[in-house]
């Protein structure tokens, strides 16, 4: 079997060929009349007439003076018909070629094709070829599932190529987007404002989250890249806006899992005037909504879990379930019960433990087993410190958090607007900060100012494209189309190119 240096090879000598004929193989345009489903869709109407496709070329069949290719485009696959012409004539300076030129073209290479709709003896739905321009002339093969592409590394890094052998890859980033789409079409229905904020902050919060650190050099100084949306969109609520949301990346610089990426997508919207319970019932109807549209179902398997969203959801009280599970009140425990809970539950107990962390990893000790969909209710205060205060309960807020097939999938809250209990919850996060906890949140003085100035009652929510995941039944690095890997160079690849330093 040729090694990927000797079909390289070949191909740059066909490279070399073309351009001898005069022909340049990487023309700056193309026309086009259909897409290639549009030959299937619409047969009847189009048999007959002229059309000019485009796509890229899947394999070659050669029978004397006859010859098929298949092409794909973004819309599926044609089968071309090209049979060899003795009087016909080719312009190379429009990248033309003849059918007696075929040998210099390979799987992989793009094509355009002008011709007749027509129907093959075999039956096969098929345009005959007057015309083909060469767009681009590929030097590495395509493999195909029949090559055995399956290692999951190599899928990862060459993303472009897993999405070409594997087209369901490629319809899971279709999926992906109409995800997004819903969720900015269902927002925008009900009158949200889209606002894009920045994403380099002086104080980067509104999250427990390490965060990542960069260097602005017009400024001299250093910037976060943002964990949350949430304190600039509130800021927004204080300026005058009543419903505002965002969509774009947020990055966390903290280990990768199959839930967890350091860069991912997310959504935050704020809507003044309304609370925590305004906000359950919008979410549950926007989670139908974007659901539906993405994969046209509200019914999933999702490994061990039968989901309908359809349904109504319960309610879980989040301190009632720590103290049915653990026998502890988190709202009157101490660190060494919480200690002694996690380590006879075989979890991790570390050197900076407090007992808000503790509390938190009992809770999601308990999650991965939920199978949903729940919200989780009267969230203790200590571990939401941007949350309003339950009015009959001021040991717990009005927080709420979609849980499904074991994964929280969103957290929401009536926004705390008191200029002067934020900022006491502020130095208490700080606190935490200057005893090792990196993942405390930042003092945000701009924030507090904004709030003295006046920011109305409000409820404000965010998720991530792990409700995408999760439902796509993905993992995060498998969710995305380009994940963050680390860097390396290929031993091919080092001799392919061999005067370049890696």
């Amino acid at each position: 079997m040729a090694t990927l240096k000797e079909l390289r090879d070949e191909r740059l000598r066909k490279l070399n060929d073309l351009q001898t004929l005069g022909i340049n193989p990487y023309p700056a345009g193309a026309e086009r009349t259909h897409n290639n489903q549009d030959i299937h869709d619409s047969f009847a109407e189009l048999e007959g007439s002229s059309a000019i496709l485009v796509g890229r070329i899947v394999s070659i069949r050669k029978f004397g003076k006859i010859a098929f290719i298949v092409i794909r485009d973004q819309s599926g696959e044609v089968q071309l018909f090209w049979r060899r012409d003795e009087q016909a004539s080719a312009d190379r300076g429009q990248s033309e070629l003849l059918q007696t030129d075929i040998a210099l073209l390979d799987a992989g290479d793009f094509v355009e094709a002008t011709g007749l709709v027509i129907r093959t003896q075999t039956g096969e739905e098929s345009v005959e070829v007057s015309r083909l321009r060469l767009l681009v002339k590929s030097l590495r093969p395509m493999p195909t599932k029949q090559d055995g592409f399956t290692n999951k590394e190599e899928r990862l890094r060459r993303r472009y190529v897993d999405m070409n052998v594997n087209d369901d890859v490629r319809q899971r980033f279709v999926r992906r987007s109409k995800f997004w789409q819903a969720t900015r079409d269902f927002l925008n229905q009900n009158e949200f404002t889209e606002i894009n904020i920045p994403v380099l902050e002086h104080t980067t919060g509104g999250a427990d989250a390490n965060p990542f650190v960069t260097h602005m050099d017009a400024l001299d100084q250093d910037f976060y890249l943002r964990i949350s949306h949430e304190l600039p969109l509130k800021k927004l609520l204080g300026a005058g806006f009543e419903k505002v949301y965002d969509i774009g990346p947020r990055f966390r610089n903290e280990n990768y899992s199959d839930e967890h990426l350091p860069e991912h997508v997310a959504m935050e919207w704020y809507w003044a005037y309304a609370d925590w319970r305004d906000g359950m019932k919008f979410m549950t109807d926007l989670y139908r909504h974007v659901l539906q549209t993405t994969f046209g179902t509200l019914q999933f398997k999702l490994q061990n879990f039968e989901i309908d969203l359809e349904k109504d959801w319960e309610e879980w009280d989040y301190v009632q379930t720590i103290q049915d599970r653990y026998d502890i009140n988190p709202l009157d425990c101490t660190i060494q019960e919480v200690q002694k809970a996690l380590a006879d539950n075989k979890l991790e107990v570390a050197k900076t433990e407090n007992i808000a962390r503790g509390i938190d990893k009992l809770w999601k000790n308990i999650r991965k087993d939920v199978v949903g969909p729940i919200w989780l209710v009267n969230t203790p205060l200590f571990i939401s410190p941007l949350a309003k205060v339950t009015p009959d309960n001021p040991l717990t807020t009005q927080r709420f958090q979609a849980v499904v097939a074991g994964s929280e999938l969103c957290n929401g809250f009536s926004e705390l607007n008191d200029p002067q209990e934020q900022l006491q919850r502020f130095l208490e996060q700080q606190q935490m900060r200057e005893a090792g906890d990196d993942e405390a949140m930042m003092l945000d003085i701009d924030f507090i100012e904004m709030l003295e100035y006046g920011m109305p009652p409000a409820c404000g929510l965010g998720f991530s494209e792990r409700v995408f995941w999760i439902f796509e039944g993905v993992t995060a690095r498998e969710g995305v189309p380009f994940p963050q890997l680390r860097q390396e160079t290929d031993e091919v690849t080092k001799t392919i190119y061999p005067d370049i330093k890696f």
